[in-house]
């Protein structure tokens, strides 16, 4: 190209519309930091890519639609469906009528799952383990939970969800995201995009994961469960491991001081800058932060996982599991470190509750895993006093079937997925203790009392956050999308 072609096309993008388009992406990049709350310059118009914001990343909402209840979030996701008969809704009828076929006028022909679908008889079977009440307002709990049913006093029972998903992938994922199709953000990318975190040295939405001992091979977990979707990915979940290095790529290769890394960031973020103007994509300044953020991290993850300075009568309340690491109750002291540190949405997954077969064994074990460190977690919050503005939510994707799958025996069934009606339990600031909310009928099957709607439980969840569930948007290829779509109620009669 020779040097007149050159200097011609120099010329050309001189000229005033590019002058003023490259101004409105300056602009626009400096809008953009500010609402992402990093201060990209300093007063000499020096590049700074190390905030100087004490209350760390602010959210898109400058402030919360109405008085929030709580500040954070701590959500004990049960992943495989636990069996709501041998935990919380407790149905002697199906005892009394043990083995006797389902009447068709319970089911009045709903969808079945291809695994019983096939089945000649759907005989009904109860729990093999008792129940009591406890509490003021006499709660049912099975005998599998005896921690759990020490602080009926502090939860909210909840007997009523249901959802239309009937597999794992879509139900999990429809808990998680608000739609059963994969693409969504996940409930804390919303609330990272909305309200930003209160912590510059942690992530706003922070993962844990578990297997339990039910079913240890069970249904496996995604990553895009976790996943930011079409938000920037400044606001996806950081999954927390159980290893050397809790968050992968994080520590600096061997010979890389913290000088020589700082000046390499530094450098990064000005070409990063200098891309922004050129191209004007929002997420090289997602990415400006993310690399500040791990930056951060460094110090602050290897903290925030080390409990060896807790003393000896918390790991006595959370169990002798709580001191091996990638426990369910590793993960519940974790969970309370985190929250300690204003982490606004703390994500556990407990895998190991898909049990269609041998269930009388296996959810007993299962149970064990999670009672005593659930527990404790509630009582550790309450007593620091952080329990007042911090939700815990206990549940899994869906329920399972009052009546066996396969073969019943006097000792053993199973029991396939069932989305018409199950339990979950809520604990903390917003929610009303001691109560139990919606029931279904003798058998079990369906609901005939207060329903909850997976959308009208994440209603309810941003609600107590200060989110009116209808105005946090995002548009995205000409549509504005929301966690709770275009459905969800706020169920303000489990509301303190």
């Amino acid at each position: 190209m020779g040097e007149k072609k050159i200097l011609a096309d120099n010329a050309l993008n001189m000229n005033r519309r590019a002058f003023l388009g490259k101004s409105a992406l300056g602009i626009g990049g400096a809008a953009l930091g500010t609402l992402l709350g990093c201060n990209f310059y300093q007063k000499e118009g020096e590049l700074l890519t190390k905030t100087d914001n004490p209350m760390g990343i602010k959210g898109i909402l400058h402030s919360p639609h109405h008085a929030a209840k709580i500040k954070r979030v701590i959500y004990l996701f049960q992943s495989g469906g636990p069996s709501q008969f041998e935990l919380f809704d407790y149905k002697p009828l199906l005892n009394q009528r043990r083995g006797e076929d389902l009447p068709e006028s319970i089911r009045n022909g709903q969808r079945l799952t291809g695994m019983t679908s096939g089945q000649d008889s759907f005989p009904l079977v109860g729990s093999l383990y008792d129940f009591k009440q406890y509490g003021k307002n006499g709660t049912w709990i099975s005998d599998l939970l005896p921690y759990t049913a020490k602080m009926a006093d502090d939860i909210c029972v909840i007997n009523s969800m249901f959802t239309e998903a009937i597999n794992h992938d879509p139900a999990v994922t429809f808990f998680q995201t608000g739609s059963q199709q994969p693409g969504r953000p996940s409930i804390g990318s919303w609330l990272s995009y909305g309200l930003g975190s209160e912590n510059q040295n942690l992530p706003a939405f922070t993962v844990l994961l578990s297997r339990g001992s039910g079913r240890p091979n069970g249904q496996p977990l995604y990553t895009r469960l976790w996943g930011n979707g079409f938000l920037h990915s400044l606001h996806q979940g950081v999954q927390f491991r159980a290893a050397k290095d809790p968050v992968l790529y994080l520590n600096d290769p061997q010979g890389i001081s913290k000088s020589t890394k700082r000046a390499i960031l530094d450098n990064l973020a000005e070409l990063n800058e200098k891309q922004y103007q050129e191209f004007g994509d929002e997420e090289i300044q997602s990415r400006i932060a993310q690399y500040e953020m791990a930056y951060r991290m460094q110090t602050s993850v290897p903290e925030v996982m080390n409990t060896e300075k807790e003393p000896d009568y918390i790991y006595k309340m959370y169990g002798a599991d709580a001191k091996i690491p990638g426990t369910y109750a590793a993960n519940c002291l974790l969970a309370r470190r985190l929250a300690e540190q204003d982490v606004r949405f703390i994500q556990l997954y407990h895998m190991g509750w898909d049990q269609h077969a041998n269930l009388p064994s296996a959810i007993e074990k299962q149970a064990k895993d999670v009672d005593q460190a659930s527990a404790a977690l509630v009582a550790d919050l309450k007593q620091r006093g952080l329990l007042d503005d911090t939700l815990v939510i206990w549940g899994g994707e869906f329920g399972r079937t009052n009546y066996s799958q396969g073969i019943l025996t006097d000792t053993n069934y199973g029991r396939d997925h069932h989305p018409r009606c199950f339990s979950m339990w809520l604990a903390g600031g917003g929610i009303k203790p001691g109560i139990v909310y919606g029931k279904t009928d003798d058998f079990g099957y369906n609901i005939v009392e207060n329903p909850v709607h997976v959308h009208d439980f994440q209603a309810t969840l941003l609600h107590l956050l200060g989110i009116d569930h209808e105005r946090l948007t995002y548009k995205y290829q000409g549509r504005r999308f929301r966690l709770t779509d275009v459905e969800g109620h706020v169920v303000k009669d489990i509301l303190a």
